[in-house]
């Protein structure tokens, strides 16, 4: 038997209890274990229930490239296995694109090198599957070996939102740009306020309205629209808005640009976002409205001056409004017509006055005017004969609001012109018809319109011709066989033609082939219309014509007499020329001495002679036809020397005669180019007509005065004066001054004379006598 000593066995009892000790601990440690174990297990198996029912599946990539991944993802990628190499993801047609892929190789390799996490998004070829990854450096117990740990997300429905989303925001984008560009180009003021009601945003038109440089800067100094109105600040308005929680309008004038307007303020609350707010110019608005009201009042005082009655009836068919003439025709008074009557009550005043016309069923006919409210195309239009025999022409315009304009024309007046207008034509139809002229009216395009019965007999036209109204051409055609001459058929044409377009009267006259001549003429009437008369002036034709041959006997035998008195007066002057030598040589003893009384005899011869000579040389002058054959010189003539020398001449016959002679003389007569002799006949003319008829105690005048454009003579005297017949005869050639105004009888030569040599210098004679009263002769000469 073996034995063992003390220290052996204290050994083995060392190790006997290190040995229970290690089986108790291994004990321990296993029941650790498998409870850690199955903890374990259960932690994979819900690891892997998680995993499973995970958005996202790991894939893990190895540093060699290897992968690992659930079986699940090669469902996603449309592959039937899971390869082993993330490089061989893509396929033909499966899997990932070959550029996705290569990508997705990238993008590992850069997270393995400088651990940078990443995110792509890949479309699975043939499928419309997206899957987003995102890498990121492995944990600590995988990094180590360089390996990247992938989650891949099946974002199909995700991405398909999000495109939805994207294209839905694209949309409020453009929405939301749209709207902004709208307000900024808004031409009226828009505005924004923040929750603490302070301005936030202003389009602009406000900073514009304000002043302001930018918008940006009206809304960084808080610049308001408006000012304070009716004890509300612009931030109460917006407040009140809010509060209300519906818009709210107010109308305040605002300075805009400088200009003051007013404005209408609208407050739009927005919820928890603001207030908006908004202004509109009603400055030309509210003139707009202030011109309609004083234009509606200029009319209804204009519609009160009409003669015509008006009245307006609204929509509800109440009367708004009458003018005073329809007050008056209906007997309306004021109060009446201001309690807005209706339509049927004011028909029924209307019958009162008696101003309707009478109606078996009046209620019907009420009925039917009713109608009037609706529109059918236009205007109705009525004429009543009313009561009293009144005639009413009456309107009914229906208004676009529903209403009515009545319109009463009293046409009572008119209608009694129409009577008498009818009247008037068949009176002048009569009349037209019953003329001693030929007449007819050709219109403005030449064709016949009227014509009467001497018409149609003076050219023996047919009344179906005439009837047909025929062109002015034609008929001229038609008239031209009974004229003497047809080529002046034409002026006929002519004369209608130019009194139609031209306007222009003209005549003319025509022979017919039976003798008869007329005269014609062409008259524009105010119309437009011409008038063609013909007058028969055969007989005045008959008379004219002998008329003219006794005018040439009488200018015959004219010739002939004044031929004999020139031939006359020439041949007197043969014996007196003798007469007057041989008494020039008995007075001056050529003959032998004479007695004392032979020298009176002789002096009486030569008197007679001269006298009579005198009377040859005026009776030859006026035997000169005219002025312009007078024998005249022109030479500046001083009239004022010619007037006192004249004067003196005649100055010693006037003392003889005891008549008080006046010379009245202004130096103003001046200078004339003229004759000096013929004017010297004028004044001895005028003179010895003034003292031969003016008596004993009388006076004569003669004044001589002028200016820059004529000179004035005038000899006067006091005598008996004469009558208008004798003053045509006093300047009558040859005629015999038949009056008591002398006792001396004169052939009365002198002041036609006057007047032939003061016409022969382009003057005038004028004679101004009253029986009783005196003569004077006044004679101008032009400078």
């Amino acid at each position: 038997m073996l034995t063992l000593s003390y220290g052996q066995a204290v050994v083995i009892g060392v190790i006997l209890v290190l040995w229970l000790a290690a089986a108790g601990w291994a004990v321990v440690t296993g029941l650790q274990l498998r409870q850690r174990a199955t903890f374990a297990t259960s932690q994979a198996d819900r690891l892997s229930l998680l995993l499973e029912s995970a958005p996202a599946l790991p894939l893990v990539v190895k540093a060699d490239g290897r992968i690992e991944a659930p079986a699940r993802l090669a469902d996603w990628l449309g592959l039937s296995r899971l390869p082993n190499f993330l490089s061989d993801l893509s396929g033909e047609g499966i899997g990932l694109a070959p550029d996705d892929a290569s990508a997705l190789v990238g993008d590992v390799g850069a997270a393995q090198k400088s651990g940078r996490s990443f995110a792509r998004a890949f479309r699975v070829q043939g499928s419309s599957r997206t899957l987003l990854v995102r890498g990121a450096q492995a944990a600590s117990g995988l990094a180590a070996s360089g390996a990247v740990i992938l989650w891949v997300f099946d974002a199909t429905e995700s991405q398909a939102e999000i495109g939805r989303l994207g294209v839905d925001l694209a949309k409020l984008r453009r929405d939301y740009d749209a709207l902004t560009a709208l307000i900024e180009a808004a031409p009226v003021p828009m505005w924004h306020r923040g929750a603490d009601l302070r301005l936030t945003l202003v389009n602009s038109a406000y900073a514009r309205a304000v002043e302001a440089t930018t918008a940006e800067d009206a809304v960084l100094r808080g610049l308001e629209l408006v000012e304070i109105a009716s004890g509300q600040s612009p931030v109460a308005a917006a407040a009140a808005a809010r509060e209300a929680g519906k818009p709210a309008e107010r109308s305040v004038p605002a300075t805009i640009n400088g200009q003051r307007k007013m404005m209408r303020i609208v407050d739009v609350p927005l919820g928890d976002s603001g207030v908006a707010g908004y202004a509109l110019d009603i400055d030309a608005l509210d003139q707009a409205q202030g011109a309609l009201r004083r234009f509606i009042k200029t009319q209804r005082d204009t519609l009160d001056q009409l003669s015509a009655s008006v009245a307006q009836f609204g929509v509800d068919r109440t009367l708004v409004f009458c003018n005073l003439p329809f007050q008056r025709l209906f007997s309306l008074k004021p109060e009446w017509v201001a309690s807005s009557q209706d339509f049927d009550r004011v028909l029924d005043k209307m019958r009162e006055a008696g101003r309707v016309p009478e109606a078996r069923d009046f209620p019907a006919w009420k009925k039917e005017r009713r109608g009037w409210f609706t529109p059918t195309g236009g205007p109705s239009e009525e004429s009543w004969l009313v009561p009293g025999g009144m005639h009413l022409r009456v309107v009914a315009q229906p208004l676009p609001d529903g209403g009515l304009l009545l319109i009463f024309e009293d046409r009572t007046e008119q209608a009694q012109l129409a009577s008498a207008r009818d009247t008037l034509l068949r009176v002048r139809t009569a009349t037209f018809d019953n003329l001693f002229e030929a007449m007819g009216v050709f219109e403005a395009d030449g064709r016949l319109h009227l014509w009467n019965n001497r018409f149609q007999q003076t050219w023996g036209f047919e009344e179906s011709f005439l009837a047909t109204h025929p062109r002015v051409d034609k008929l001229a055609e038609a008239a031209a066989a009974m004229l003497t001459n047809p080529s002046r058929a034409a002026l006929i044409r002519e004369l209608v033609r130019s009194a139609t377009q031209e306007r222009k009267q003209r005549s003319g006259r025509l022979a017919l082939k039976d003798g008869r001549h007329f005269e014609f003429a062409a008259v524009p009437l105010p119309d437009g219309n011409a008038l063609f008369t013909m007058l028969d002036i055969t007989d005045s034709r008959k008379v004219e014509r002998m008329l003219r041959d006794r005018a040439e006997a009488l200018e015959t035998s004219d010739k002939v007499k004044t031929a004999f008195v020139a031939n006359m007066s020439y041949e007197l002057r043969t014996p007196l020329t003798s007469i007057a030598g041989f008494a020039e040589m008995l007075d001056k003893g050529y003959a032998g001495k004479m007695e004392p009384l032979g020298h009176d005899y002789v002096k009486a011869i030569l008197q007679a002679v001269e006298r009579l000579g005198g009377l040859v040389d005026n009776v030859l002058d006026l035997t000169q036809e005219g002025s312009s054959v007078v024998p005249m010189e022109r030479a500046p003539v001083d009239l004022t020397m010619l007037a006192r020398a004249v004067a003196t001449e005649v100055e010693s016959r006037a003392k003889a005669a005891k008549i008080d002679f006046a010379v009245d003389v202004h130096a103003s007569a001046g200078i004339i180019e003229g004759d000096a002799r013929r004017l010297r006949q004028v004044l001895n003319h005028l003179l010895d007509n003034a003292l031969r008829y003016t008596p004993a105690k009388g006076r004569v005048l003669i004044h001589a005065s002028g200016n820059e454009k004529r000179a004035l003579l005038v000899v006067s005297d006091n005598g008996p004066g004469m009558d208008t017949a004798a003053q045509t005869r006093a300047l009558d050639r040859f005629s015999r001054a038949m009056t008591s105004r002398s006792a001396e009888s004169s052939v009365g030569l002198g002041l036609p004379l006057a007047r032939q040599f003061v016409e022969a210098h382009s003057g005038t004679l004028t004679l101004v006598s009253e029986p009783g009263e005196g003569t004077a002769v006044s004679v101008e000469l032009p400078r």
